[in-house]
This record gives structure tokens, sequence and C-alpha cells, in this order.
């Protein structure tokens, strides 16, 4: 299957933000419940366990990566059903992720943003991002799970393009 990229790149003060979004037919509510609820995580990123809340830490287990490994992910923001807001730091560095749901009219929009210092390695993030988003919703719908390679190395010139349309002009 041939997946289309989306996601798109904005400059800010500090760096620039990967932005992608997923619409669903279902009240925030229950979308903030796939995207929060253990158990639903597990279905499409991995399950979590701890006490969560907002200035607390979670483990988080990356179920669908090699050697599923286990993260720590710190809560730095949480709105029920409005809006998430979590880091992480790895061998990569530092994650700034955000999730924000806007429903309207029985719809929902999942906006996803990684906050970014440096464009360095978008490539790989971009298509990896629309992967889970994509899991979330396959587990969401019911619809077979997406395989990774239908995202990378695909997405790779998409993604380097939105580097290049972001660069500074002279």
């Amino acid at each position: 299957m041939t997946r289309t990229p989306a996601g798109r790149l904005f400059r800010t003060a500090t760096g620039h933000d990967l932005v992608l979004t997923r619409t669903f037919r279902a009240p925030a509510a229950d979308v903030w419940a796939s995207l929060t609820e253990s158990e639903r995580t597990a279905r499409w990123f991995g399950p979590w366990e701890g006490d969560a809340g907002p200035d607390r830490t979670i483990r988080v287990q990356m179920a669908y990566e090699e050697e599923q490994p286990w993260c720590d992910v710190h809560i730095d923001a949480c709105e029920p059903r409005r809006r998430l807001a979590v880091s992480t730091t790895d061998s990569y560095g530092t994650w700034l992720l955000e999730f924000a749901l806007t429903e309207t009219d029985g719809s929902t929009e999942l906006r996803f943003v990684q906050h970014l210092d440096s464009v360095e390695g978008i490539a790989e993030m971009g298509a990896g991002w629309e992967y889970y988003l994509d899991m979330f919703v396959a587990a969401r719908d019911g619809s077979p799970r997406p395989q990774f390679d239908e995202y990378h190395p695909a997405m790779q010139p998409y993604y380097e393009g939105l580097v290049a349309e972001a660069a500074p002009h002279a």
C-alpha cells in the first residue's frame, strides 16, 4: 500500500514544529482514552505504567520497536480531553511532544506536534510519526496495522523537502 505523507513543518522562535493531524468520527473523550489509557495505548504504541499526572514521570514500553524498550516519559501538561504534552530523553536527544484534541460536530481532530530545536533526522522522525499515528487509527477502527516499510524510506524525500522549504532564503 502506498502511504501519503501529510506532516507540515513550521518555524518557531526556538526551532521548528513538526505537525501531523488525524481526524476521527468520535467524541474527544473517546479519542483521549485511546491516547491515555494504558490498555488502549498498548494497541498502537505500547503500554505504560506508573502514577500519571501533570509533572509526573511514567514508564512507557515502545512495543512496536526492536527489543521493545521501556523509556521514562515526563508529563509536562495534561488537560483531559484537550491537550497532553510529554517529554523524554534518549540517546537521540530530548523529545518534546504534544497532542491536542479539538471536537467539532461529532468529529475530533488529533493534532500531534513534535517541537524541534534541529531538523536533523526529520526524514526518519516524520515517517515514524506517520506510522504511529496510522497505528493509532488502525487501533481505533479495527483496520489492519500498517507496516513500517510502507513509510520508511518511502517518505524520506517528502520530509527532506519540508526542510528545504523551511530553510532561510538568501
